[in-house]
């Protein structure tokens, strides 16, 4: 995830590059918004990716119930409003939803993974024989 993230944040216009030919100049503009996409997808790989391990290591402990209410509320209170805000009040049209969308599973990433490192504190681990 951090590899493919790195990927996307320092090579996205040479990765378009080599769908679009750059020396037209029709192109240009369609080059400097997948780019910019492909810069927002680095960063959704690294928040996705910490989710979903997060999600599985506490599936692993028949935690199931309050993770999925966290990815609900995430998802739909956190990353929908922040999407449709960046994407329509402020204007950054395709770039602010996935923005958006990427702000929503981060906030799900950053609790589930909080969920895990407390674990112990949570009653989450089976009792000791």
């Amino acid at each position: 995830m951090a590899l493919s993230c790195i990927v996307f944040l320092t090579l996205a216009p040479l990765i378009v590059g080599l769908f679009l030919d750059p020396s037209h100049a029709e192109n240009a503009n369609a080059l400097r918004l997948a780019a910019s996409f492909l810069v927002v997808a680095g960063v959704f790989q690294l928040v996705d990716g910490a989710q979903v391990v997060a999600a599985h290591a506490l599936r692993g402990l028949s935690d199931t119930k309050i993770p999925m209410v966290l990815a609900f509320v995430g998802y739909w209170a956190v990353g929908l409003p922040v999407a449709y805000v960046l994407g329509f009040t402020l204007e950054w049209r395709g770039i602010g939803i996935w923005t958006g969308l990427a702000a929503g599973l981060a906030f799900v990433a950053v609790v589930l993974v909080t969920r895990f490192a407390l674990r112990e504190r949570l009653g989450l681990l089976p009792r000791a024989l």
